[in-house]
């Protein structure tokens, strides 16, 4: 022993932990959760409208960050957050134990709005850029990952959720529009105008509305939305 503290392992957001991994707290990311503007209109917007006992519906789990926000920050009852890509479990599982959240449920899946055949999920060496589509960056690919899908109207009868985290890259305009969410009292959309276009942003609108949930303004940011029930 040289007398040398050991190295900290963790980077610190907003008063949590993040283990540090070579493959995906590098870079911007790294910057982002030491300056604590890792998705900060999201961020912004859970800590408005979650509240205590709420049960989350979060579909997009990324790196653990808004799960683990809800589970320490906001004494909810639990989260439940869908994941597509497979690489990034071990590593929402890691933040998780780090930050001693033992009320979530991570799911290696994908809702749809029917259950169906499991889809192709392309791993690449930047575990970030991995995606289901397959005819990009193909040298890049490290395998290929069977994906469950789950119906999203299961999902929703099963779990309950008072709140919907939702930022799917673009799938939104797809799947918002597929299900019942009337038993919602908020939630907060990652809108992807640029992929989805002026339809689809128009059919979640439209969508929450059916469902009783009108734009929240308070707790909107440009492509950040909040619909919420009775404010």
């Amino acid at each position: 022993m040289d007398g040398t503290p050991p190295r900290n392992p963790y980077i610190r957001s907003r008063g949590m932990r993040f283990p540090k991994h070579p493959q995906i707290t590098t870079g911007r990311i790294r910057g982002s959760l030491r300056e604590g503007t890792y998705e900060a209109k999201e961020c912004d917007a859970v800590m408005r409208v979650v509240q205590a006992g709420d049960i989350v519906l979060e579909l997009g789990g990324g790196i653990g960050y808004m799960s683990t926000l809800v589970a320490c920050k906001k004494n909810i009852a639990h989260v439940h957050t869908f994941e597509a890509n497979p690489a990034l479990i071990p590593y929402i599982h890691s933040v998780h134990t780090a930050n001693e959240v033992t009320n979530a449920t991570v799911h290696n899946a994908l809702l749809a709005p029917e259950a169906g055949d499991p889809v192709n999920f392309y791993v690449r060496r930047n575990f970030l850029a991995s995606s289901m589509d397959g005819d990009v960056e193909t040298d890049a690919i490290t395998s290929t990952q069977q994906i469950e899908q789950r119906s999203v109207h299961k999902a929703l009868a099963d779990i309950k959720p008072d709140v919907l985290i939702c930022d799917i890259e673009g799938a939104e305009a797809h799947l918002i529009p597929a299900a019942d969410w009337s038993g919602l009292r908020a939630a907060i959309i990652e809108l992807h105008p640029q992929w989805i276009g002026q339809k689809g942003v128009q059919a979640v609108f439209d969508t929450m509305h059916e469902a009783g949930l009108s734009y929240f303004p308070k707790a909107s940011h440009a492509k950040v939305v909040t619909f919420k029930k009775d404010w």
